[in-house]
């Protein structure tokens, strides 16, 4: 035996060994890492910040916003002067062949072949300033100002919006999700249910009959929880497209901070704090920026009515130019040129075309007052029905939960019964269906609840973001 030779041997093993034990540590973190990339959970405020970030119709609601802005920017201009340079060269070439001999004044002339070229170069400066336009400039930068604090306001509430209706579909699959698992835990008893008729049945203690019933409310119960998980996967799909994310990854969706135990002080609370229907609706109306919206709109539009009728007053402007040009560049300031002078331009008559643009503008805002005079209402009805919904949500979860209970009791007795001999199996199917209805009864009341105060608040519009 060779000492040397069989630790070398043992050093290499150890070394391979350890190697190994690295490269599989490193792929199992690789798997872990990928998998924990794939796989994110997501909490309200969380899918909040994502769609306000990636939702289309917040994207296109800010690209607005920054138009009118730029429209603002342009009619600021207005006040400004016009400045505008020029400068040019020009080349003229005169290629003249000989003639022949011409009598011209009783003498005979000829004309010799000639050629020649002229260059011209000239450059321009120009400055102009409308004084008066008839208030037209006025008008339409208040119109463009209000335009764009409309635009900004209608920004604001598509972004409530999304808000609301991420909410809407988080709260949604957390509805679906307790729905599923009622669904897997009415499964787990079914079948331990029908273990117990099973081993009843063999010992004599029940019918057969009893084995195939309980088995064919097993199979009906396991189509159930099929269709619950399948309710849970699209209203999750759903919520994915609206917080814009990838549809490819696996997300799931938890949040501490939201649950459907609701308690009769928390439905007293809110029934006192959301009784006034008459202040709502003045908070709605102080706070919805759509209702802003349609008020900077019918300004915008009363601009427009002064915009238009500024046609029946003369344009004033002040100009003023100087200006070089010469035949040859290096001489071109010895020919200066300045002149400055005011222009008044009155349009007397122009086929009424000055008169129907006026009509229109008036049209326009006698329109966008009907239509801020329609969304005062829109918004009375809008938060009369949120406060319906609310009420009706409230009582269904207090029906809910005495339902509930009643439910859990009928069902333990049903089983007791049975258990005992004194009870059929008909009894307990019923009961445990009326239990597993009673449960998905309380869970659908707290989770709409929840969503009718949501609405609520997304009705008053007091929330930004």
């Amino acid at each position: 035996m060779n000492p040397i030779r069989d630790h070398s041997i043992l050093k290499m093993k150890r070394d391979v060994s350890m190697k190994l034990i690295s490269s599989f540590i490193i792929l199992l973190l690789f798997i872990i890492e990928a998998f924990a990339q794939q796989t994110k959970t997501y909490t309200l405020n969380e899918a909040i910040n994502l769609a306000l970030e990636r939702n289309l119709s917040v994207v296109q609601a800010q690209n607005n916003v920054e138009s009118a802005q730029a429209r603002v920017l342009a009619a600021y201009g207005n006040y400004l002067p016009a400045l505008s340079a020029f400068g040019g060269w020009n080349r003229t070439q005169n290629d003249r062949a000989a003639s022949s001999t011409q009598i011209i004044g009783g003498q005979a002339l000829s004309f010799p072949a000639s050629f020649s070229v002229t260059n011209n170069f000239s450059t321009r400066v120009d400055l102009s300033y409308v004084l008066f336009d008839g208030f037209a400039r006025e008008a339409n930068f208040n119109s463009a100002s209000a335009s764009a604090l409309s635009t900004e306001q209608q920004a604001a509430r598509t972004r409530q919006s999304i808000v609301y209706q991420v909410e809407n579909a988080y709260l949604n699959v957390l509805r679906k999700e307790q729905l599923v698992k009622v669904s897997e835990e009415n499964l787990k008893r079914g079948r331990r249910q029908l273990e117990r008729i099973t081993e009843s049945n063999r010992v004599g203690a029940l019918p057969l009959a009893d084995v195939y019933r309980q088995q064919s409310q097993v199979a009906a119960d396991e189509l159930n929880l099929i269709t619950a998980q399948n309710d849970y996967e699209k209203a999750k799909a759903d919520l994915v497209a609206l917080i814009g994310s990838d549809m490819a990854q696996e997300h799931n969706f938890s949040d501490p901070s939201i649950s459907p135990e609701t308690n009769q002080t928390e439905l007293d609370s809110t029934k006192e704090m959301y009784s006034n229907f008459h202040e709502l609706t003045q908070r709605s109306l102080a706070n919805r920026p759509d209702y802003m919206a349609t008020k900077e709109s019918f300004r915008s539009a009363e601009a427009g009515v002064t915009a238009a009728r500024s046609g029946y007053f003369p344009t004033i402007s002040a100009s003023a130019g100087y200006s070089l040009s010469n035949t040859e560049l290096s001489t071109l300031r010895n020919n200066k040129n300045i002149a400055w002078g005011i222009n008044i331009r009155w349009n007397l008559f122009d086929a009424f075309q000055t008169n129907q643009s006026l009509q229109s503008a008036i049209a326009d805002q006698h329109n966008a007052e009907v239509a801020m005079r329609q969304a005062e209402r829109d918004i009375g009805v809008e938060v009369k029905k949120a406060l319906l919904d609310l009420e009706a949500a409230r009582k269904g979860v207090e029906v809910s939960q005495k339902g509930l209970r009643s439910a859990m009791e009928d069902r333990k007795i049903a089983e007791e019964r049975y258990n005992l001999g004194a009870g059929t199996l008909l009894d307990l199917l019923t009961a445990n269906a009326g239990l597993v209805n009673a449960q998905a009864n309380n869970i659908n009341a707290s989770y709409f609840y929840i969503i009718a105060k949501r609405n609520l608040e997304y009705v008053i519009g007091e929330r930004t973001y």
